[in-house]
C-alpha cells in the first residue's frame, strides 16, 4: 500500500512540475508575415498602381525601367 502511495505522489509531483517548467503549448505562435500577406503593404501596392494609371507613367507591366 505505501509503494502505490509512493507511485501516485511521485506521478503527482511529475505532473505538477511538467505543468510549471514544461514547454508552453498555450502561447501564441509567432507568424512571420510576408508582404503578399500585409494588407498595408497591398494596399500600398495598389495605391501606387492606381496613382500610375492616372499618370501615364508606365508601370512594372508596361515597359518600365527595372
Amino acid at each position: 500500500m505505501l509503494y502505490l502511495l509512493a507511485i501516485i505522489g511521485a506521478v503527482t509531483l511529475a505532473v505538477l512540475l511538467w505543468k510549471g517548467f514544461g514547454p508552453d503549448l498555450n502561447r501564441p505562435s509567432t507568424r512571420v508575415v510576408g508582404p503578399d500577406d500585409d494588407p498595408e503593404f497591398l494596399w500600398k501596392v495598389d495605391r501606387e498602381v492606381h496613382k500610375r494609371r492616372g499618370d501615364g507613367t508606365p508601370g512594372p507591366d508596361k515597359g518600365g525601367v527595372d
